[in-house]
């Protein structure tokens, strides 16, 4: 029965951190909007946040007040 609950923590953290990278990935898209970015631009901020969460965010973070 521990097992069961391992396993069940497990899941919720996974499903945690997908939902936060899909949270992250739309806030990206709608303030690379609201900045006056192209939507094809941001278009390709969401695909990156989404394939490469850490990675794609910090990358949006540095260019996004350029």
């Amino acid at each position: 029965m521990e097992v069961l609950g391992f396993f069940g923590f497990i899941l919720m953290f996974i499903l945690g951190l997908f939902l936060l990278n899909i949270f992250t990935s739309v806030w990206a898209y709608r303030d690379s909007i609201r900045k006056g970015n192209s939507k094809e631009f941001a278009l390709i901020v969401l695909i990156g946040t989404l394939f490469f969460p850490v990675i794609g965010l910090i990358v949006y973070l540095i260019i996004r007040n350029n």
